[in-house]
């Protein structure tokens, strides 16, 4: 892989990863990955240490309590948000929307789950809402970026 830059841009603006095949990856796309990830994560926090049913898992987690059955809500929550999100970031790049401001709406979306997982642990329902307020705003952002 190696960094591309056009012009006189700005580089931090218009630095990208192209692979072997000369195609982007840009941080958008990078986001959709990590944004597919944080459910597992989520998945891992609910599960790990305890004496976890493989046999029967959601009659499991349906008798879990506390950070464990937020974890478990964030999880699912997580599944729910990240279509949105990928479809919007692959239409943003389809229609071509300036690269610079579909990453920056990518890492906010990213940010906002991330925080919206913690706050979910944390049982802070206020924040947890306004975090899932804006990245879903942000999604729908990304969306109409390209128009």
């Amino acid at each position: 892989m190696r960094t591309a830059v056009s012009g006189n841009a700005d580089i931090a603006d218009n630095a990208r990863v192209i692979n072997d095949r000369g195609t982007d990856m840009t941080t958008a796309l990078w986001c959709v990955l990590a944004a597919g990830l944080l459910p597992y994560l989520a998945t891992v926090i609910a599960k790990g240490g305890a004496r976890f049913d493989n046999r029967n898992p959601r009659p499991w987690l349906a008798k879990l309590t506390g950070w464990r059955s937020r974890a478990h809500a964030a999880q699912l929550n997580s599944f729910e948000a990240f279509p949105l999100f990928a479809v919007a970031v692959l239409v943003a790049q389809h229609l071509h929307a300036p690269q610079p401001r579909v990453d920056l709406l990518a890492v906010t979306f990213v940010a906002a789950r991330v925080a919206y997982l913690v706050s979910y642990l944390a049982d802070w329902h206020l924040v947890r809402s306004a975090v899932w307020t804006i990245g879903i705003g942000t999604a729908v952002a990304i969306f109409l970026a390209g128009t």
